[in-house]
């Protein structure tokens, strides 16, 4: 489990509380929350944990008792807990790009990989995919909309797809009117309408980021041309995503704003999981709404196509970009609007290529890292 401590970590454990028949834990991943890493390991009693810092290990160790578990630290730790020989699925849910090597290296370990990391095919999707080809394993999709798109291809033709369709909330500031947009402040980003997610990708969905970089990660993802990924918004976040064919009919995925459903189509595939959340009434929903996306309102949008067509290292340096502006959005340092503007300046300063090895991504991530950052300071 990489990232245990995240909004996608605890309702995974949570799935593993309801199943214990199913499911059970190796390793456990985590950052800096050790107070909740700690009570996961008393419950689950995983063999081994990895933690982000060194000079954490006592603290935990102090945290747990005389529990025995063996603890690792930093990405070489949590790589090692991913490619241990008693791992036979590796859950991806590490934010940002500090999940790209240890998914990488528990593919090419060979592992079932569900894939809740986005940022991973974001920033090296070609090099990610070719791997799981040759190890011959499946990128289980985690996120809600990929999950959505995978069910509705199910039994289908892929040949025989016209377009993928994402749907997206539209997040707090749907209707906002756009000169205000300059002086919304955080506590009003992460005000999230219908769901439940963690600090960084609740700004993403404000900003609708987060759909750019679904974007680029369906590409992979389905090997789908950037034209035909389409998104609509859809503020009800009843329908998940919905797969276009090239009769003209369209296949929905609905349900409940739960993260529990996604995560366990992928954990138990090809088997449905009967599990302790609601279930979708439909004579609830009264309407369901799709708009199309406003380009000033939300214009990461266009950067993360922008991005997408020009290929190469550019989504990297778009990723890299974004999750440093996002940070510093989240600690006042710059506008709302500045979010956008900040990465597009990267994006404009970046030359793509095609990387070679993951080592060129390492690379483009901190030189754009360090881009962003100089145009905040």
């Amino acid at each position: 489990m990489l990232g245990s401590t995240g909004s996608i970590g605890v309702n995974t454990l949570d799935l593993v509380r309801q199943f214990p028949d199913h499911f059970k834990i190796y390793g456990l991943v985590a950052g800096r929350n050790l107070e909740l890493l700690a009570k996961q390991i008393k419950e689950f009693s995983p063999r081994c944990v990895a933690i982000k810092n060194e000079e954490d290990i006592s603290r935990l160790r102090g945290l747990i008792g005389r529990r025995r578990v063996e603890i690792l630290w930093g990405e070489d730790g949590a790589a090692a807990v991913a490619t241990a020989g008693e791992v036979e699925v590796v859950l991806a849910a590490i934010v940002g790009a500090a999940g790209l090597m240890p998914t990488l290296r528990a593919v090419k370990a060979g592992k079932e990989i569900a894939l809740a990391n986005k940022e991973a095919l974001v920033m090296a999707g070609e090099l990610l995919v070719d791997a799981a080809k040759k190890k011959g394993i499946r990128l289980l999709p985690v996120d809600s909309e990929h999950s959505a798109i995978f069910q509705c291809l199910e039994g289908n033709r892929r040949d025989e797809v016209d377009k993928l369709i994402l749907t997206a909330s539209g997040g707090p500031f749907l209707h906002t009117p756009l000169k205000r947009l300059d002086k919304v402040t955080v506590e009003q980003a992460l005000k999230h309408p219908n769901w439940k997610m963690g600090r960084k990708i609740t700004i993403d969905s404000a900003t609708m980021m987060n759909k750019g970089l679904e974007i680029v990660e369906a590409r992979w993802e389905f090997d789908m041309e950037p034209n035909r990924i389409d998104v609509v918004i859809h503020p009800q976040s009843v329908v998940h995503s919905m797969v276009r064919y090239q009769d003209g009919a369209v296949i929905a995925q609905l349900g409940v704003a739960d993260m529990r459903i996604p995560i366990a189509y992928a954990l138990a595939y090809p088997h449905r999981l009967k599990g302790q959340w609601e279930a979708l009434e439909l004579t609830r929903h009264r309407e369901l709404n799709f708009l199309p996306v406003e380009k000033k309102r939300f214009p990461a949008l266009g950067l993360a196509y922008e991005a997408l067509n020009e290929g190469g290292t550019m989504p990297a340096v778009l990723n890299a970009a974004n999750e440093v502006v996002v940070t510093a959005f989240l600690e006042r340092k710059i506008g709302f609007r500045d979010i956008h503007r900040v990465i597009d300046k990267t994006m404009q300063s970046h030359g793509a290529r095609r990387p070679r090895a993951i080592d060129d991504i390492v690379e483009v991530d901190r030189w754009a890292r360090a881009r962003a950052s100089s145009l905040i300071h």
